[in-house]
């Protein structure tokens, strides 16, 4: 995960969602059920959230009576989890996309052998005698081409989502550390106080 800042100089704004610094909608809500409740309430929160960014969240809070160290690491170990479950299905994808040109090579291998043994049986090599066979080869090796093709563009997008995910889950993840200890340093969530960003 990417460097924190510094809590003394963290902005509302970066709690307070999409408008203000692309965060999250769960973000929003959870900087509010902080602001309002305190952990209790962001713990019920994040549990009734579907997803693995809120999965992450609660088990952040739920350590974070231990400290800001113990929540950090519960991030990231159960981060590694969600990651784990996500991509869990790119290897059966990245497989199939491997094997469907080699069903179509395949494919080809026997349309060329029927030809073949269609002039072996003809004694005979006119275009009508293996067109049949070769007409074979060229529709299996265009199916395995196209279906690979389909699987590769299916596996390109599934890679993009995850990677945004988890990106989220990273930079939502810096945020409620620094919640965090804004709330413990009794420090507001919601009200948007000084920028990160000195002038030049």
């Amino acid at each position: 995960m990417s460097k924190r800042e510094s809590p003394s100089k963290l902005p509302v704004a970066l709690i307070a969602g999409p408008t203000a610094s692309g965060k999250s909608e769960l973000a929003v809500r959870l900087a509010e059920a902080l602001q309002e409740g305190g952990i209790e309430a962001a713990e019920e929160l994040c549990s009734q959230t579907p997803g693995p960014v809120a999965s992450v969240f609660q088990a952040g809070l739920m350590r974070s009576h231990e400290g800001i160290d113990a929540a950090e690491k519960a991030i990231a170990a159960y981060g590694s989890i969600e990651m784990s479950f996500l991509e869990r299905g790119l290897v059966w994808l990245s497989l199939f996309i491997a094997i469907a040109p080699l069903f179509g090579f395949l494919g080809t291998v026997v349309g060329m052998i029927e030809a073949f043994d269609d002039i072996e049986a003809a004694s005979d090599i006119s275009p009508s005698i293996v067109a049949g066979g070769i007409k074979t080869a060229l529709l299996t090796t265009a199916g395995g081409l196209i279906a690979g093709i389909i699987l590769q563009i299916g596996y390109n997008y599934c890679v993009s989502k995850i990677d945004r995910l988890i990106a989220e889950m990273e930079e939502s993840s810096i945020t409620l550390i620094d919640s965090i200890i804004l709330l413990q340093e009794g420090k507001p969530l919601i009200a948007v106080t000084e920028t990160t960003e000195s002038e030049d």
